[in-house]
């Protein structure tokens, strides 16, 4: 593979800022331009009280200095596992671009007045899903899950749905940054900001391909 084929893109280029929220947000808005679908969407790992992990794809909902939030069922595996474990990684992959970000961190909840703000901006079928769907419980057939939908639809009629208690929303803040982009003959940049807890001053590192 040549450098054309890879892309122009010198080092500098793709590390330009010192910032590393500043960055993920630029390199967010960069595959925004690209990605057929979802360049939100990120992989988010977690581990049951066996220590065995699990992986699922969620989408994030807002980012700022203080971290990365998506929202959920908390009677759901990912919910529980966060309530039980709080500490989880994150990987971002945006295929068009050759880039990705992997982020480790510790899980705090969002307020209660941010889950309602967000619970209020989703579709009103999104809203009543959420009422709906026991997330990762046992599902007898798909008429089972369109009863609930029906029988939550016919509950709250023409009304505001309410967020209910069991969804809301966590956020993931780091101590582990790394950016990653494709390079020729596998001689990648990798960028890693890193600190000792949510609280510390971030330090830099390059690592090896």
């Amino acid at each position: 593979m040549t450098d054309e084929a890879a892309g122009t893109e010198t080092t500098e280029d793709v590390f330009t800022s010192d910032n590393p929220f500043q960055l993920f947000r630029e390199w967010l808005e960069k595959a925004a331009t690209s990605e057929p679908n979802d360049p939100n969407a990120m992989a988010l790992s977690t581990a049951d009280a066996q220590g065995f992990p699990d992986v699922r794809m969620v989408l994030l909902k807002d980012v700022d200095e203080r971290g990365f939030v998506f929202y959920t069922n908390l009677e759901s595996d990912k919910g529980r596992e966060l309530q039980a474990n709080m500490r989880a990684a994150l990987c971002f992959h945006w295929k068009s671009q050759r880039r990705q970000v992997r982020v480790r961190g510790v899980v705090s909840p969002v307020s209660p007045e941010e889950a309602d703000e967000y619970f209020a901006s989703r579709h009103r079928d999104s809203q009543i899903g959420a009422w709906a769907s026991r997330q990762s419980r046992p599902l007898e057939g798909r008429f089972e899950l369109e009863k609930e939908v029906a029988r939550y639809a016919a509950k709250f009629g023409l009304g505001k749905v309410p967020r209910p208690e069991h969804w809301s929303g966590f956020r993931i803040a780091p101590v582990r940054i790394e950016f990653w982009r494709d390079r020729p003959f596998r001689l990648h940049d990798r960028l890693v900001f890193h600190r000792d807890d949510p609280s510390a001053a971030w330090k830099t590192m390059r690592l090896f391909p």
